[in-house]
């Protein structure tokens, strides 16, 4: 199949391709200066642009007093991602709400894109999905470091509770199997299923364009929003259990004994 490319990416190449080009030819790559930038790079600029204005245009007319529809549907969403992250992580969990909101956010707004005529979805592109799923697994390590300390963190990745220590290099290598494998699993599961439904899209549009690829792009929006649920979801998950300690578990403990002594 014929790619072609988004007039929106040939502008950009057009104006700073030769720039981009000549930046990396003085590091030893030989790039055509029309194909310097790729789509995904210039569609997540975009996106980046796009959000930032709308926060700024939002953050402008908060209100106290009489709040917009808009502002009521934002504190809404935040509201709700506030509650499911106390519920997993506890009060501490609203401190981690910036990055989660940020790639929520992000990724919802680069599978909805792609809906509109001469856009299309970064999130098309193993490129963008990968660098969402390493920015978390970075993230959630680095804090289990931060909250635990880099010698009780790195413990639990050879410690059972309960189990023989003789089988502590078995698990750590199960361990290290798990967590890599979550950088796989994030971004595949999010590039498969968004590549796979614009490919459907441009296919049924090239048999019977306009009517035909509609119920595709409807079914598109329903299963772009579960995807950018399902990664924050996971993320969450993850920093959870990253960011959890022992004296947290027994405090826990102490709490449900008290609850059940009551």
């Amino acid at each position: 199949m014929e790619h072609h490319e988004l007039w929106i990416v040939t502008l950009t190449n057009k104006l700073l391709g030769p720039a981009v080009a000549a930046a990396l030819a003085s590091l030893g790559f030989k790039i055509d200066p029309a194909h310097a930038i790729p789509d995904y790079l210039v569609m997540c600029v975009i996106i980046v642009a796009l959000l930032t204005a709308l926060s700024l245009f939002v953050r402008s007319r908060l209100s106290v007093e009489h709040p917009g529809p808009v502002q009521i549907l934002l504190e809404d969403l935040v509201g709700g991602l506030i509650g499911i992250m106390t519920e997993y992580m506890g009060p501490k969990g609203v401190r981690y709400l910036p990055l989660i909101g940020t790639v929520g956010l992000f990724i919802f707004t680069a599978n909805m894109i792609g809906k509109v005529p001469g856009m299309m979805s970064p999130t098309a592109n193993i490129n963008v999905t990968l660098g969402c799923a390493i920015t978390v697994w970075v993230f959630y390590h680095l804090m289990g470091v931060k909250e635990q300390g880099i010698g009780s963190y790195l413990k639990h990745f050879a410690v059972m509770p309960g189990a023989p220590l003789a089988i502590a290099p078995l698990v750590l290598i199960i361990e290290v199997i798990s967590h890599v494998s979550r950088v796989m699993s994030l971004s595949l599961r999010l590039f498969g299923n968004i590549f796979g439904e614009e490919m459907v899209v441009v296919i049924i549009a090239s048999i019977v364009p306009f009517v035909a690829p509609l119920p595709m792009m409807v079914l598109g929006v329903v299963t772009g929003t579960l995807q950018a649920f399902i990664f924050v979801m996971l993320t969450i998950i993850y920093l959870a259990a990253a960011v959890h300690t022992d004296h947290e578990h027994e405090n826990h403990e102490h709490e449900a004994g008290a609850h059940a002594s009551a």
